[in-house]
């Protein structure tokens, strides 16, 4: 309903407990401890409710033992596995706050996250360690390895062979933080996310009542854990409705479909290059894909004709939902079994207020009109690490988060979102920061000044292209010389796909990028 320009959710209001996050979603462990909790996609391996509970209090001596005390940043550089959720909540258990690191980063990329949030333990797997060795290089950490232990190492299993008695640790679940994920936020570079256990418990009760899952759900985690979509909403809503997590730690087509049709999966939440897979890619047909009950799709918008294409070719609904870092994953998203309309992201969860406010005004606006989207929910974060100015310019004196999204919310409560007030570009689902590469770019000693817009990509949603002035001098650098420069010192999502040479950047008279010129072009 609609009262003074504030909308919020048709639901009942959610009682959030005041508990922890890991023991939270393991409440019900003992009442089915045999039933699978984690599955290797891959290889089959099951770990049960009564091994998961059992594991994650394992690794909280462990980690006590090494030295982990409350407030200890835990960083985890690894592909989905179990490992890496028995990893996080155990942890948290010991009073850590764990930080997902993007496989994809470069040793540079990885030293920097490490830096900023002071991590003391770095979890990683055997290809990932060389880039572990060289970033720890530049930020000190412990490294704990999955797998055989190398020297300088300590070895994961080792963690489990200290007892099951974790060391009592007073967590206030409203202060406390359990989540610090990297978001570029409205704008600007990646920053720290800090998420409490509160905010977080909140977020699970929040997707539960529209998310129907339960004990015969399956659902597939190919969305990566370091990402919100991938341990806020798979990863925590299933194991908190007692269904089992199918983990896939790197995603090709076809092993992607032999999971669905091997583990029977009921469920996931994918990003929009996969649902376009599962419109067009022939190997579809190969399949058995009927076990699918609901395709989610999130971390970027989906067109409703390519939402259509899926869901009449599986002969399932495709359902969007809409949330982000700073609100811990999920704040609108449709209801399982309900009529969805194609485009829309859903309708706000328990407990979300939101507001449309003109960009140029800061006036509110009605049902159907187009505006900033504010958001306030149980679900939000405290702010960001180190930088309270950010936090400042996204969270104003009255609790609003202001997104930077650009959406409406019809008279049905249906939300779309339809276009971004910040510059981030949105690759795979995965953010890319224009100033990170503007400032990478302006640091060749061949270009004089350099731009960073996105341009539309079928398959990535989003990829970035450059507009490079070049500096004076005996050589003119070329754009496959800028593309190499840019590929060499980033992750592949943050690659340029172009390169386009001009006379001057345009900027207001204040000196700020048009970037918006430069995308008209």
């Amino acid at each position: 309903m609609i009262t003074t320009n504030i909308l919020t959710s048709d639901w009942p209001d959610i009682e959030i407990p005041t508990v922890p996050l890991p023991p939270f979603l393991l409440a019900g462990a003992a009442d089915h401890p045999d039933a699978p909790a984690l599955v290797d996609g891959p290889s089959g391996r099951v770990t049960t409710y009564g091994e998961l509970a059992a594991g994650v209090r394992r690794v909280a001596v462990g980690l006590a033992a090494r030295g982990l005390r409350k407030g200890d940043v835990f960083a985890i550089l690894a592909p989905n596995s179990p490992d890496w959720l028995l990893a996080a909540y155990g942890a948290m258990t010991a009073g850590g706050i764990v930080t997902g690191i993007n496989p994809l980063y470069t040793p540079d990329e990885v030293a920097g996250q490490l830096a900023d949030a002071g991590a003391r333990f770095l979890l990683t797997v055997a290809p990932f360690l060389p880039t572990a060795v060289a970033a720890v290089e530049r930020h000190s950490a412990e490294i704990v390895l999955i797998g055989p232990p190398t020297e300088g190492t300590t070895a994961f299993a080792d963690l489990l062979t200290h007892g099951d008695d974790p060391p009592a640790v007073a967590i206030d679940p409203a202060v406390d933080l359990a989540l610090l994920p990297y978001s570029s936020g409205t704008s600007g570079l990646p920053k720290g996310v800090m998420l409490t256990h509160r905010a977080c418990v909140a977020n699970v009760l929040q997707q539960r009542a529209a998310m129907n899952l339960g004990p015969a759900d399956r659902s597939l985690a190919v969305a990566p854990f370091f990402h919100a979509t991938g341990f806020g909403v798979v990863a925590n809503g299933a194991l908190h409705a007692g269904a089992a997590v199918v983990t896939m730690p790197r995603f090709d087509v076809e092993g992607f479909l032999g999971l669905i049709e091997d583990h029977r999966i009921t469920g996931m939440v994918v990003v929009p290059p996969l649902v376009l897979a599962l419109a067009k890619h022939p190997a579809v047909d190969r399949y058995d894909l009927s076990s699918l009950r609901w395709v989610g799709c999130g971390a970027a918008p989906l067109g409703a004709e390519l939402q259509e294409a899926c869901a009449r070719r599986l002969g399932r609904p495709i359902l969007q939902g809409y949330g982000m870092t700073e609100v811990t994953a999920t704040a609108a998203v449709w209801e399982l079994d309900t009529p969805v309309t194609p485009g829309a992201a859903g309708r706000l969860l328990p407990g979300v207020r939101a507001r449309i406010v003109d960009v140029a005004s800061g006036a509110d606006l009605g049902p159907g009109e187009a505006g900033e989207l504010w958001l306030q929910t149980p679900s939000m974060m405290a702010g960001y690490l180190h930088n309270p100015e950010a936090t400042a310019a996204t969270i104003d004196g009255e609790g609003w988060l202001h997104t930077g999204d650009i959406a409406r919310i019809d008279a049905d409560g249906a939300l779309f979102v339809v276009d971004r007030v910040k510059e981030l570009i949105k690759v795979k689902g995965f953010q890319v920061a224009p100033a990170e590469l503007e400032a990478l770019l302006r640091a060749h000693p061949a270009v004089a000044d350099a731009a960073v817009v996105p341009v539309p990509d079928e398959r990535a949603g989003e990829v970035p292209k450059a507009y490079v002035v070049r500096a004076g001098g005996d050589h003119a650098v070329t754009s496959e010389e800028v593309l190499a420069y840019v590929a060499e010192r980033v992750a592949p999502h943050k690659r340029l796909h172009a390169v386009e040479f001009i006379d001057a950047i345009p900027t207001s008279p204040a000196g700020k990028t048009l970037r918006r010129v430069l995308r008209a072009r």
